[in-house]
């Protein structure tokens, strides 16, 4: 399968889906935050490297041939989706498909104040936006966003989109320790949230190696931050334990080192995503050195040598 198309993966959120990556071939993204499973990267106003729309699509509808029990296509990238310049284009090609599974996107939030990316925003089911700070110390410290990024322009933009939006708005704030996991911060948070009203809010932390020499959360912290937002905001704890029980598939081994250079997998998420050759395929793939065991913070993944 087409670098562009990886997985299914699961997610604890959204089921069973089929990743579209607009940035396959590199990073490319306006922020560098230092949770992100990518390598370091210096932030990018715009794509320097920018796929034909057509190949996105065509990679797409081969996809679903392969896996038709998908329960959604999310978009994403090595970077911020957002900046792909033909985004609006794939979006009407993703609508056009035939009994086409649900359109979700995962953004940093960096577009959301330009009116033309919130028209775009608005024809995806769910629009996941990220906001781990709100406060503009805290969010350069963790974003890294590139120097014309302003965190109160993203702030209202969220508050625009909000009420220009019909479908499903999700909000993640992702905690690393030492930074955004002091209660003033999580005040500042719930201020602001408050106005925005989202669907849901997935509160979170590292659970996958990161770019920078940082740390997560122990699970009850989580839980200690989610008490102090108000009790009206509906507040999801993101954990490991929520991963719904998916159907497995069968990966070639190809489909498997895509896979895992999108987004690494621990030995349970193989155990729900994989059937039985395909886990036989990735203990092959890891004797012969093709793919190895990294761990982080306690938790064994599954990586590409």
């Amino acid at each position: 399968m087409s670098s562009i198309i990886f997985g299914p993966i699961a997610s604890r959120r959204f089921g069973k889906s089929l990743g579209i990556d607009l940035s396959p071939g590199r990073k490319q993204c306006n922020f560098d935050c230092v949770y992100c499973e990518l390598d370091p990267a210096k932030p990018m106003e715009r794509y320097e490297e920018a796929l034909p729309p057509q190949e996105i699509l065509e990679a797409v509808r081969r996809g679903l041939d392969e896996f038709p029990d998908i329960d959604v296509l999310t978009v994403t990238a090595n970077g911020e989706p957002t900046l792909y310049p033909h985004l609006d284009e794939v979006v009407a090609g993703l609508e056009a498909i035939p009994d086409r599974p649900r359109l979700l996107i995962l953004s940093n939030a960096s577009t959301i104040d330009r009116p033309e990316i919130r028209q775009t925003l608005r024809r995806f089911d769910t629009v996941k936006l990220s906001l781990d700070c709100a406060t503009p110390r805290c969010f350069k410290r963790i974003d890294r966003p590139a120097s014309s990024i302003e965190l109160e322009a993203i702030k209202e933009g969220m508050l625009r989109f909000r009420e220009e939006f019909s479908g499903a708005l999700i909000l993640e704030i992702l905690v690393v320790e030492g930074i955004n996991d002091k209660a003033s911060e999580i005040e500042a948070l719930n201020d602001y949230l408050l106005k925005l009203r989202p669907d849901r809010i997935d509160l979170g932390t590292i659970d996958r190696p990161p770019a920078y020499r940082v740390a997560p959360v122990p699970y009850e912290r989580l839980r200690e931050l989610s008490l102090l937002f108000d009790p009206s905001l509906s507040v999801h704890i993101a954990s490991r334990r929520d991963i719904a029980r998916i159907t497995p598939s069968g990966y070639t081994d190809e489909e498997i080192l895509t896979t895992l250079a999108k987004r690494p997998l621990t030995p349970e998420d193989v155990s729900i995503l994989f059937d039985p050759e395909s886990q036989k395929r990735l203990q092959t793939l890891l004797e012969k050195g093709e793919i190895k065991i990294l761990e982080n913070n306690g938790v064994k993944f599954y990586v590409p040598a």
